[in-house]
């Protein structure tokens, strides 16, 4: 086989492989091994009230600069920094590199680095695959996926794609340790020089109920039915909240619809301006006719 040949399989196997791995946020769970405080019924109730709060305070700041790292299964392993907002559905620009899994590989035989600029609009991402993927599509280096246009493919995959990058908003995890039910305060850690108060939890989707939950009926089953699409059977979710009632970090470790996933982001800088504009229209190819030149990869 020619080596043209394989980059064209490369690089179509590479924008395949976007549909299950975009944004998921984190990389390294764990934490210090500090004891969990006990938590009494009057302790509970005084951490949800401060989740809450920090909820409502994530909720108004809209934006926040991300560092990241996380792996999916076999499926992807990356790292990505940037600027998320969420005033409005999500939108970012975000530099993802990917280190390992198939995703990484593909990216390989496509002639590409491992990096992906990628940015993100309320209802499309666009994904920068580089120059060498360009010479395979006349020229054009951004792909664009319309969550909606995924979704025809079947398996959920275009709902997969969004709440995925909604899981990557700091309020999430906010939201993830009040669906859950045995919300603990584990106490004061150090988080890059700041101090933080770390909480954590365990989400079972399928025991998700309101009469454990802080959510109301409404928000639980818009949580759930978000976890659901994006193939979340179960997670463990901590995070660490500075004075200001802000997000520093968050992990996640869990199971997907593809495998065991680990997660670690950073926040920072809330409030920053997240510049997203869509890419140029001559530069840009949509992910439906990249598949269709894809002989085994596109729809038949």
């Amino acid at each position: 086989m020619r080596t043209s040949t394989v980059r064209r399989a490369g690089t179509g196997a590479a924008v395949a492989a976007l549909m299950t791995v975009v944004a998921a946020c984190g990389g390294q769970g764990g934490g210090s091994g500090t004891e969990t405080e006990p938590t009494t019924k009057a302790a509970g109730a005084s951490h949800v009230a401060a989740l809450q709060q920090v909820g409502k305070k994530t909720g108004t700041a809209q934006s926040a600069r991300i560092e990241g790292t996380s792996t999916m299964g076999g499926t992807v392993s990356m790292k990505q920094t940037g600027t998320i907002g969420w005033a409005d559905g999500l939108s970012g620009s975000l530099t993802v590199t990917y280190t390992g899994g198939t995703m990484a590989e593909a990216l390989r035989q496509g002639g590409g680095d491992g990096s992906v600029r990628a940015r993100y609009l309320k209802d499309e991402y666009y994904a920068d695959m580089g120059e060498a993927f360009a010479k395979t599509v006349g020229g054009k280096r951004w792909v664009r996926y319309a969550y909606e246009d995924v979704a025809k493919l079947g398996g959920g995959a275009g709902d997969v794609l969004r709440e995925q990058v909604r899981n990557s908003t700091p309020e999430q995890g906010v939201k993830a340790l009040l669906a859950a039910g045995d919300v603990r305060k584990v106490g004061q850690e150090d988080v890059r020089g700041v101090s933080a108060t770390r909480y954590s939890g365990t989400v079972d989707v399928a025991e998700l109920t309101a009469r454990g939950s802080a959510l109301d009926d409404r928000q639980l089953a818009a949580f759930k039915e978000q976890l659901t699409a994006a193939g979340i059977t179960t997670q463990t979710v901590d995070i660490w909240v500075g004075k200001d009632d802000l997000l520093v970090k968050k992990t996640e470790r869990g199971e997907s619809g593809i495998g065991a996933f680990d997660s670690t982001v950073f926040y920072s800088d809330y409030g920053t301006e997240v510049p997203v504009e869509k890419p140029p229209a001559a530069d840009t190819v949509d992910f439906l006719d990249v598949l269709k030149r894809q002989p085994g990869i596109g729809p038949s």
